[in-house]
């Protein structure tokens, strides 16, 4: 099934989280590359300007709220759609993901199937 070149980035420093979701968004189509770092993140999204990126919080060298801003202050990619993932599922945490103009937030561990259905729905 393909999803008409639509691309996601998947941002983490946990590589099975990487593969897992690598797994179930390719198996529906979806264009997938993937990023270990904040700095890397950012040089892939401002080079390929994916349509959604899954961004975790907490990673080496630059963090995931600090991506989030400059991505969003970029007016050629203010409308990248992000989801932020974290393994801290405070109140707080998601006060400060929105805070940084994320989308949308998703506590780990999450239901890969869930996470593709979502992506169906934002993506189409």
């Amino acid at each position: 099934m393909n999803q008409n070149g639509k691309r996601v980035l998947v941002v983490d420093d946990e590589p099975h989280l990487i593969k897992s979701l690598t797994f179930v968004l390719s198996k529906e189509g979806y264009e997938i590359d993937s990023a270990m770092d904040g700095v890397e993140a950012l040089e892939k999204i401002r080079k390929s300007k994916p349509n959604l990126v899954f961004l975790d919080v907490m990673m080496p060298k630059k963090n995931g709220y600090d991506v989030c801003r400059e991505v969003k202050a970029d007016p050629s990619l203010r409308d990248v759609y992000i989801i932020m993932l974290t393994a801290k599922g405070q109140a707080v945490d998601k006060a400060k993901a929105f805070e940084s103009q994320a989308d949308e937030f998703i506590s780990k561990p999450f239901s890969p199937l869930g996470v593709v259905a979502r992506v169906k729905e934002l993506l189409k």
